[in-house]
């Protein structure tokens, strides 16, 4: 499957792949993680269930806070 991720072009050898998953596979660790599918923001308990399919665009964002 090939999808946009952070405006650049990736592939996995799967038909779909949960959000968990996706962030499993590319180590995104940081806590403070918002994660965008085509454009909807999906919420954090939501990441088990919701799959990412072949031509979605998805975006990882890390939130960080300063003073």
């Amino acid at each position: 499957m090939k999808i946009t991720l952070n405006n650049m072009a990736d592939e996995f050898d799967a038909n779909e792949i949960t959000v968990d998953q996706l962030l499993a596979l590319k180590n995104f660790t940081f806590k403070m993680l918002v994660v965008k599918l085509n454009g909807q923001v999906i919420r954090k308990h939501e990441f088990e269930t919701v799959t990412i399919k072949d031509g979605d665009e998805v975006a990882v964002i890390h939130l960080i806070s300063g003073g």
